[in-house]
Order: structure tokens, then C-alpha cells, then sequence
């Protein structure tokens, strides 16, 4: 059976990528559920399969937060990447605004795989890596809006 297309398995072969998915628990959240919130521990990363999840960031606004959506994570897409990445807290909320199956994978059990599959290993922390670079890429598309914002307001 070939493997899903995920932004995860990039690179693996299907045995690889179907032991890498077996380390994994399905888990259903259903529409409006929370998979995770800023700064809580961080113990697993997760892996769509169907849904969606909308990250988000608590910005206070008028004496309250509202949730900023900063991207919307599909089917095939990782979230929870500070699972693996220290210090190991959520970056972000992370909410099903549908009903969305995910699978989670905890931290320990990744760890002792990669330990024993060095080559794994490179290819997931590789593809791991480019999550991280996409959202670093929207945050600073956000933050160059911004600062456009405020020297057009500055001089205007």
C-alpha cells in the first residue's frame, strides 16, 4: 500500500513511511474541539488525515482575547511540531473547526524510532524543518504588513 502524501513522510519509502504512521494514535476531534493551546507542554505532534485545524494567536483586543487565525492546516499537514522542537511548549492554539481525525504521535516514542533509524530520522527533522520555515515565512509576511501599516500611517 503507497504511502499518504503528508508533509511528515516526504522522502520515505512506503515501509518507512507505514512504521513512522503504526508509532501514531487516531484521534477524533469533533468541530469547535481544541487539540492544543499556547504554552501548554508540548508531548506529541500530530499529522492530519481529515479536516482541518486553524492555528491560532491570542491577541488582546478591547479587555479580551480574540483568536487571530494565522493558518489553516489541512489534511496531510503537520501541526504540533514543538512535540519535537524544544522547549516544547504549543506556539499556538490549534482548533477543529470541523470534524477532524488526526494522529497524534508522543514525543518518546518518535525519539527511540529515529534513535534506531538514523536515516528516518534525517528525512522526518528535514521535513519537520520546513514546517517550521513556512511558518516563519507567514509570520514575517504578517509582521512586514504590519510595519507597512504603521509608516504608512506615520507619514501620512
Amino acid at each position: 500500500m503507497p504511502k499518504p502524501q503528508t508533509d511528515l513522510l516526504k522522502g520515505l519509502t512506503d515501509e518507512e513511511a507505514a512504521r513512522v504512521l503504526a508509532l501514531g494514535t487516531p484521534i477524533t476531534l469533533p468541530a469547535g474541539e481544541s487539540l492544543f493551546r499556547l504554552g501548554e507542554t508540548a508531548e506529541r505532534m500530530y499529522l492530519l488525515r481529515s479536516g482541518r485545524i486553524h492555528l491560532t494567536l491570542p491577541i488582546p483586543i478591547r479587555g479580551h482575547d480574540e483568536d487571530v487565525l494565522i493558518e489553516e492546516r489541512l489534511a496531510g499537514e503537520t501541526v504540533g511540531w514543538s512535540g519535537l522542537i524544544p522547549p516544547h511548549r504549543f506556539t499556538l492554539n490549534a482548533t477543529a473547526p470541523v470534524a477532524t481525525d488526526v494522529t497524534a504521535f508522543p514525543r518518546s516514542v518518535l525519539l527511540e524510532h529515529f534513535a534506531a533509524n538514523p536515516a528516518v530520522a534525517s528525512l522526518v527533522m528535514r521535513n519537520v524543518a520546513s514546517v517550521i520555515g513556512h511558518r516563519l515565512q507567514v509570520f514575517q509576511t504578517m509582521w512586514t504588513r504590519e510595519m507597512q501599516r504603521s509608516v504608512e500611517l506615520k507619514y501620512s
